[in-house]
């Protein structure tokens, strides 16, 4: 354990603490808020929300983006517009941060847990398939539970640490079943599967910028869609509702108060004008990591195949929950952050009744993965 700590102080050149991801300021950050500053539009309002959703848009190559006030809001708003109501049920997997069942739960409707793929550590198309295959049916083109008689409306998969799930599989299992396909991207910015961005696939995706993500503005998130339609009310609804006036305050619904301000946007501009650079970095890391960990037999994560992944959190997997917590312990103590992989959602008080499949991978991987620091070195 030991020599791992000393090669990642290494890597990092430093001896003093080393965290998971600390964001990197390098481009035109402190210009972009002193021009918000002097322009006065620090708000909801101005010039660098409207070219971050362009310049996102571009970049994921999406028809549409819409900048929300983070990604749990992002994915929030996208169940909403996939039709995700009271009492509905959403498939998800037990996998995942938190903010992915919230959301879920932000609409009322129940998770239901299906095991995740050992090499992606993201949803499994096979145990999806054979989930719906056993308890479900489609009556007047909506896919019922048979257990619980509710409809599964929206298919939540999570694209874990930036690599990839079959996302291409999970739609067609979707479609098949009348299945709106949400994706939760909120990790995976700079992430394709066959050469297509993540976030692209399904009906609606979400994406985060929290202060640990490879782009961030503190906070901030990002609706993406090609349905026009869904991109309009996707604005409509996360500014308040408000029908667009110059002076009168006006609104037809309740909305939410999800709009991104201006300063934040200003910071994901300049952010995303690097951002090539700082996947650049993080895949020379993976690089060096993985040459590492394969000569001491440690399993490190490398992308999956027909993948090009961010390496957003770097990981690896060690034997057993034993060797992970001594490891978690060694490292931390050593000024060295390193972190388990989350708690199964489907294990948490909150969720330990939803309905689930056996989640044989999930468990293993709970026991094993651990992430290592994984930030930008420029």
């Amino acid at each position: 354990m030991k020599d791992i700590v000393d090669f990642i102080k290494n890597i990092f050149n430093t001896d003093d603490f080393i965290p998971l991801h600390e964001p990197k300021f390098i481009g035109n950050e402190k210009k972009y808020l002193n021009e918000c500053i002097d322009s006065t539009f620090v708000s909801s309002v101005g010039k660098f929300v409207d070219k971050f959703e362009k310049d996102f848009a571009s970049y994921v190559g999406s028809k549409y983006a819409i900048a929300t006030v983070n990604g749990t809001a992002a994915l929030h708003i996208s169940l909403i517009l996939a039709g995700v109501k009271d009492d509905d049920e959403v498939i998800t997997q037990p996998l995942t941060f938190i903010a992915t069942c919230n959301a879920i739960s932000y609409c009322k409707a129940k998770p239901i847990f299906i095991d995740v793929d050992i090499d992606t550590m993201g949803m499994s198309p096979t145990s999806l398939k054979e989930f719906l295959e056993k308890n479900c049916e489609i009556i007047d083109d909506k896919c019922i539970n048979k257990t619980t008689k509710k409809v599964i409306k929206a298919c939540v998969p999570m694209h874990t640490f930036g690599h990839p799930c079959k996302i291409d599989e999970i739609k067609n299992i979707c479609e098949k079943w009348k299945i709106s396909l949400v994706e939760d991207a909120a990790e995976s910015l700079g992430s394709y599967y066959k050469g297509k961005h993540t976030g692209t696939f399904g009906k609606i995706s979400a994406f985060s910028f929290n202060g640990n993500k490879i782009i961030t503005s503190g906070g901030g998130g990002v609706i993406v869609t090609d349905d026009e339609a869904l991109a309009k009310r996707a604005k409509h609804i996360t500014t308040t509702a408000k029908i667009p006036h110059s002076y009168e305050y006006v609104h037809d619904e309740v909305g939410y108060n999800y709009r991104l301000p201006n300063l934040n946007a200003a910071l994901l501009v300049a952010q995303m004008e690097n951002l090539d650079k700082f996947l650049s970095s993080k895949k020379d890391l993976a690089t060096i990591y993985k040459e590492y960990f394969s000569s001491i037999n440690i399993d490190f994560v490398e992308e999956p195949n027909d993948c090009s992944s961010n390496y957003w959190l770097q990981a690896i997997k060690l034997e057993n929950k034993k060797q992970r917590d001594e490891f978690l312990e060694f490292s931390n103590s050593n000024k060295v952050m390193t972190r388990p992989i989350w708690r199964l959602c489907s294990e948490l008080e909150m969720f330990e009744k939803c309905q689930k499949d056996e989640l044989k991978n999930a468990k293993y991987l709970e026991e094993r993965v651990v992430n290592i620091p994984s930030s930008v070195r420029l």
